[in-house]
């Protein structure tokens, strides 16, 4: 009995140099996935998703009446008051009786409505960072579908609070909020006024 106990001693002598204490805290492989990392933006390089529901509604209405009337008169009969029993002190002047009237007149109405609705998904790249710590960013997106191209440009200043778990955030969240469209292609010659239009109009502006 004594002998199988200082064998498992030796042996067990043997084999403890190779077990490494503090194993279970080995550093992870950075391109394993962890279930406790956080991916929400950052750092400078860092990717956000920008949500973008914008709706813009003008109608604008003027309506303008003006209206000027004028009416002079005067009658003169030539005698200015000053006189003698025997004669005027001051010779007689000729009469005059005048009369101008003008009227003017100005009617003016104007309507103007625009409607338009962009619901959209841009992914942005973190350029830089505050000191404060808000992050700037800017992204672009570009399609071309059938020959239509569209190219969307967003830009503006993130606070990391405003950033959802999973690293998105709404438009109305982003402070100096830019977005510049623009569409080339078929389409794009129907949403505009054509050249001899834009004559008539430069020529004839009432």
């Amino acid at each position: 009995m004594k002998a199988k106990l200082i064998c498992i001693c030796l042996i067990g002598t043997w084999i403890a140099p190779t077990v490494f204490g503090g194993s279970i805290w080995a550093k992870r492989d950075l391109n394993t996935a962890t279930v406790y990392g956080d991916d929400t933006a950052r750092k400078i390089g860092d990717v956000l998703t920008v949500i973008i529901n914008e709706a813009s509604k003008v109608d604008n209405k003027v309506s303008r009446d003006l209206k000027k009337s004028t009416n002079r008169a005067v009658d003169f009969d030539g005698e200015l008051g000053i006189t003698t029993p025997n004669h005027n002190l001051i010779p007689r002047m000729p009469g005059v009786d005048i009369s101008a009237t003008s009227n003017n007149q100005l009617n003016g109405q104007a309507d103007y409505k625009d409607e338009r609705t962009l619901d959209d998904r841009v992914t942005l790249v973190v350029e830089d960072i505050q000191a404060n710590g808000n992050l700037v960013v800017i992204g672009t997106r570009q399609r071309d579908i059938a020959g239509d191209k569209q190219t969307i440009t967003v830009s503006g200043i993130v606070r990391p609070s405003d950033i959802s778990f999973d690293n998105t955030i709404r438009s109305e969240q982003v402070a100096n909020f830019q977005i510049v469209t623009k569409n080339e292609g078929v389409s794009n010659t129907y949403n505009k006024v054509g050249w001899l239009g834009q004559i008539f109009d430069f020529l004839w502006p009432f």
